[in-house]
């Protein structure tokens, strides 16, 4: 099958067609690095760390370009606030945003460029926008450069609006500008901005727009032409808007699909520092482990709002506790692991039904409940080593796909509290699990005892609709 995907450009599902084949070559926007990143940044970087498996599982050779904005109007009024150098508030929370990719197993990318580092590409790209038509230097003497957005009449086109039912870009004093959606290029240097904070240029020294930073750093790595560009949902407009623009009018193919992630909201809201709901990723792993919370991220499906609620996350986490409670006892089982299969054998190595969801659009949730059913058969089969070598070897490729293979999480994170109940929780689902094979052998009386062995230990159980739930009784919290 396929890999079919969502292109937000064309408002499609698309089959896949690589610009060169057996390779494919994916640009992600990374963080602007002006404070710690919270739960909602990261959820990002898990969904294009899946896209990325999941190509490499199926074959790809695969480029992936994920970028920092390390210089921003936002990093330098932060610093300012700080009293700190902007150049040591953006190295200090880029080394954060790393600590929360490796904490959760995101990948590093073939590259990560950073905007600083690519001035050069960026007055390059200008220049020749300028010579194009499509950019002009401010008439104000501000030394701002701006993109004429009336030049290009695909302008709106990814966005999928009209140029005059838009707000004007406020990303610079309107003064200058010809129309007040122009968006700048190029932003000369003003009264009371450092100066390690400019560079020079043809129109003076200053530093570059958030916008064409990628797309120079998209050129620079990945060429004039490549096959797709992610980034959140509230990147389209303007960022991505004003990237695909100023790339095409450069001459530019840029990128064949664009893919976007939904927003993990709060309340109704997109979660952000702005809105004072966010919630930063080390206090979020004190209440479940790193590969818990990525559990809860890729169960839901990319193009889906999550509102998060730590609820949800720990109900999440307690299935995924099941899942790893079934691979300790298949191991035991079985005296060992699985040799790990090598990346491009995992689509050959995982149930059709789970290979089927994921080049659906990456449907996490229809592969996560592949992933469950298999962890019932494979309890149903723990002394058959022959059947529960097999299964364990697709559980383990699934849990792979999905980034959350046990040997790529060196400990199970939490607090000592939580840490507590996760190794209560394995073994409880173990006897509950049995208890439940023995009620589907009618073997009665030996459901019975392992209920009463579970109560002899302090553990109340509550049948439900969903199934078993347990709880610590009075006086065991």
């Amino acid at each position: 099958m396929t890999l079919r995907i969502y292109d937000t450009a064309t408002r499609e599902v698309r089959d896949f067609t690589p610009l060169e084949e057996g390779k494919a070559s994916l640009y992600v926007c990374g963080l602007t690095v002006q404070s710690e990143p919270h739960v909602g940044h990261i959820r990002s970087g898990v969904n294009f760390d899946v896209l990325q498996r999941w190509l490499r599982a199926t074959g790809f050779e695969v480029t992936f370009i994920r970028n920092i904005t390390d210089i921003d109007d936002k990093i330098l009024i932060k610093s300012a606030e700080q009293d700190r150098p902007w150049y040591n508030l953006a190295y200090d929370m880029s080394r954060e945003l790393t600590a929360a990719y490796d904490a959760l197993n995101v990948a590093a990318p073939t590259y990560e460029p950073a905007a600083t580092g690519h001035i050069p590409e960026m007055v390059e790209l200008i220049t020749e926008l300028i010579e194009r038509g499509h950019a002009y230097p401010a008439g104000d003497g501000s030394g701002d450069v701006y993109f004429d957005v009336r030049s290009w009449a695909a302008y709106g086109e990814l966005s999928g609006q009209k140029l005059d039912d838009m707000e004007a870009a406020a990303d610079a004093d309107p003064r200058g500008k010809r129309d007040p959606r122009d968006f700048a290029l190029w932003k000369g240097q003003k009264a009371g901005e450092p100066d390690t904070a400019a560079w020079p240029s043809p129109w003076g020294r200053g530093r570059p727009g958030w916008h064409i930073e990628c797309s120079a750093m998209a050129g620079k790595y990945l060429g004039p032409a490549f096959d797709i560009h992610g980034g959140g949902l509230d990147l389209r407009f303007p960022h991505h808007e004003n990237e695909q623009a100023q790339a095409r009018a450069a001459g530019r193919d840029f990128a064949a699909y664009w893919m976007h992630n939904a927003w993990i909201t709060t309340a109704g809201e997109k979660m952000s520092k702005s809105l004072g709901n966010s919630l930063l990723v080390p206090n979020v792993l004190e209440r479940v482990s790193a590969a818990e919370l990525r559990f809860y991220m890729v169960a839901a499906h990319y193009r889906s709002n999550v509102e998060f609620s730590f609820a949800a996350l720990e109900e999440a986490a307690v299935g995924f506790r099941r899942i790893m409670a079934y691979v300790e006892r298949a191991r035991k089982a079985l005296g060992e692991m699985p040799e790990r299969v090598a990346a491009s054998g995992l689509a050959a190595t995982v149930p059709p039904d789970f290979a089927a969801a994921m080049d659906e659009d990456l449907g996490t949730p229809a592969a996560v409940a592949v992933l469950h059913n298999t962890v019932r058969e494979g309890n149903k089969v723990l002394d058959d080593t022959a059947r529960l070598g097999a299964n364990l070897a697709q559980v383990l490729a699934m849990l792979d796909v999905l980034g959350l293979h046990p040997d790529d999480f060196s400990s199970t994170g939490g607090s000592d509290a939580s840490r507590h109940e996760q190794a209560i929780d394995v073994l409880v689902t173990g006897l509950l699990e049995q208890r439940n094979q023995a009620r589907a052998d009618k073997d009665y009386a030996a459901a019975d005892a392992i209920r009463d062995r579970i109560k002899a230990a302090g553990i109340e159980i509550e049948d439900t609709p969903s199934g078993p739930k347990w709880s610590l009784g009075e006086g065991n919290n």
